[in-house]
């Protein structure tokens, strides 16, 4: 009877160490890059940040820089710091007079010269396979104006520590106490797109 008993034992051990192997990369895959903190830093000069913005009988396609980036992120509780800061004063479409008038009389970027997005809180679990859905929420400071956002970003994996990302949003400029440029004979949309795709990396 004992020598069945350790038998059954023994079939139970190597049982549960084999389903064990099996669902141990399924769950190394579903876990954060790292446990509790992650920091990340944006690298300005692999980050692209376009915008498009709807006018009378075309669209006008635009750019800005990023100045830097860096976030920290507590992925026990969501909570998150740091900054996201855009030079408002290299906006650029291309045309000397359409910048000109938007910077001086829309952005007033000589007095404004950042846009600045804030996190304070993500949702989401950074992946270390795959892609990941992150929702950054925080606000964006725009001509002097703070204005609760959420972000939805989308984050690859680009090797080693380095990550891929990507979001894309609507700024409602006019109602967030912008001026309208708009004439008789030319009307911009309320509204514009902004698209982001930027490099980043995991600091230890």
């Amino acid at each position: 009877m004992g020598v069945v008993l350790s038998r059954n034992f023994s079939a139970l051990c190597a049982s549960l160490r084999l389903t064990f192997c099996f669902a141990l990369p399924l769950f190394s895959a579903a876990v954060p890059l790292h446990a509790q903190q992650i920091a990340v830093t944006v690298d300005p000069a692999a980050t692209q940040i376009d915008f498009t913005l709807g006018a009378t009988l075309h669209t006008v396609h635009g750019v800005f820089k990023l100045k830097r980036g860096q976030i920290q992120w507590d992925t026990a509780t969501g909570r998150a710091t740091g900054a996201i800061i855009i030079d408002a004063t290299s906006g650029n479409t291309d045309n000397s007079g359409r910048d000109k008038n938007m910077h001086e009389q829309v952005l007033e970027s000589a007095k404004f010269p950042e846009i600045v997005f804030t996190p304070s809180q993500i949702k989401g679990t950074l992946l270390k396979n795959g892609t990941s859905e992150i929702e950054v929420t925080g606000p964006i400071r725009l001509h002097g104006l703070d204005h609760d956002t959420t972000l939805k970003f989308t984050v690859q994996p680009a090797g080693g520590e380095l990550l891929e990302v990507a979001t894309q949003f609507p700024v409602p400029w006019k109602r967030w106490g912008l001026k309208d440029p708009s004439t008789f004979l030319l009307h911009v949309a309320d509204t514009a797109s902004v698209q982001i795709h930027a490099a980043a990396k995991i600091n230890p």
